[in-house]
C-alpha cells in the first residue's frame, strides 16, 4: 500500500490537474504544507518528473479504454490458405525450423 506521503502527492498533482495547472515539486510541496501532510523532500519533485509533459486529465479519462495486448492469433491460417503448387511456402517453413531449434539447444526459457 502507498505512504501516506505518496497518497498526499497523488492528491495534490490531480488538484493541480484539475485546475489546470503544470504540475511541479514546489506546487506539490505548497499544497502537501498547507494540508499539514508530511512527505519525504525528495517525493514531490519525483512525482513532478513521473508527470512532466502526462496529460493527466486524458490518462484518468482513459483508465478502463484498455489498448493493445489482444490479438495475435490466426497466423496458422494463412499459410494453409496457400496453394498446394506453391513451394516458397515449403522453403520458408524449413528456413524458420533451424531457428527453433537453436532456440530449445540453448536449454533456457523465460522463467528458467
Amino acid at each position: 500500500m502507498a505512504s501516506s506521503g505518496e497518497m498526499g502527492c497523488t492528491y495534490a498533482a490531480l488538484v493541480l490537474a484539475d485546475e489546470g495547472l503544470e504540475i511541479t515539486g514546489e506546487k506539490l510541496t505548497a499544497i502537501l504544507s498547507k494540508a499539514n501532510v508530511k512527505v519525504e523532500g525528495f517525493l514531490p519533485g519525483l512525482f513532478a518528473k513521473a508527470l512532466d509533459g502526462v496529460d493527466v486529465k486524458n490518462m484518468l479519462a482513459n483508465v478502463g479504454a484498455g489498448g493493445g495486448g489482444g490479438g495475435g492469433g490466426g497466423g496458422g491460417a494463412a499459410a494453409a490458405a496457400a496453394p498446394a503448387g506453391d513451394a516458397a511456402a515449403p522453403a520458408e517453413a524449413k528456413k524458420e525450423e533451424p531457428e527453433e531449434s537453436e532456440e530449445e539447444d540453448m536449454d533456457m526459457g523465460l522463467f528458467d
